[in-house]
């Protein structure tokens, strides 16, 4: 499953309103800034603040190295 392109291109970041990355392998978006990730169920983005993960640096530098398109840009 995936979110639409329509979504991609509105959504942002509900920490500092700045562009997410959408990383469809993973189905997550994905602030690469504040290494947090929210996670997508049932192509709707769970972007509350409690239910986002923080990452790593490795898993940051994984997740920064798959394909992704930018959010926001609508």
């Amino acid at each position: 499953m995936s979110i639409s392109q329509t979504l991609v291109s509105l959504v942002v970041c509900p920490v500092d309103k700045g562009e997410l990355w959408y990383i469809e392998s993973e189905n997550i978006l994905y602030n690469p800034r504040s290494q947090r990730k929210f996670r997508i169920e049932s192509d709707i983005p769970i972007l509350l603040v409690d239910e986002s993960e923080i990452v790593d640096d490795k898993e940051a530098a994984r997740l920064g190295s798959l394909d992704h398109v930018v959010t926001g840009k609508g």
